[in-house]
């Protein structure tokens, strides 16, 4: 599809009406979205009336206000502890039959490939214990590696804060 100087003034027009580009490429017909924003690009239109927007819809419910009075009052909440590790066999790295560790040459798939030790120095090293089928990790590396998720919990403070900052910029903006 070739730009006509029809369709570039087509273009422009609709483009200084507030049209998405979406909309230009339907009525236009044969371009798609991507192609009008380029030909945009390239025209150097920047100037456009506000952009349309969908009608707004009524709220369904009147919007919660708080009297000034009432200065919102934090909630306290009890705090959790971390769960303390498990109680596991030994984390320490089992020697191969010849004595040496496992490294990335001697890894079986049949063997926990817990890293130990920082990768840049020579005596990095894999845990090399015996892991399940299918497992990457020994028993005691699998309890360090896969802990149940916490329970996530709002602060209602927090959440009042935003609800309270929200009912403000509605007030003044509408």
């Amino acid at each position: 599809m070739a730009w006509t100087d029809e369709r570039v003034e087509e273009l422009k027009k609709l483009w200084a009406e507030g049209q998405s580009a979406s909309q230009i490429a339907k009525q236009l017909g044969g371009v798609t979205r991507n192609a009008v924003i380029g030909k945009v690009h390239r025209l150097g239109l920047s100037g456009r009336a506000a952009p349309s927007r969908p009608a707004r819809r009524p709220a369904a419910t009147p919007a919660r206000t708080r009297a000034p009075s009432q200065p919102a009052k934090p909630r306290v909440t009890a705090r959790t502890e971390p769960a303390p590790a498990p109680k596991t066999k030994s984390l320490e790295p089992a020697p191969l039959p010849n004595g040496e560790f496992a490294t990335v040459l001697t890894l079986k798939d049949s063997m926990c490939k817990w890293p130990i030790g920082d990768p840049a120095t020579g005596d990095f090293r894999f845990c090399g214990r015996r892991s399940d089928p299918g497992a990457a990790y020994c028993e005691a590396h699998a309890q360090l590696a896969y802990q149940p998720q916490q329970k996530r919990r709002r602060r209602t403070s927090d959440a009042n804060a935003a609800l309270d900052a929200i009912a403000a910029t509605r007030r003044v903006n509408f």
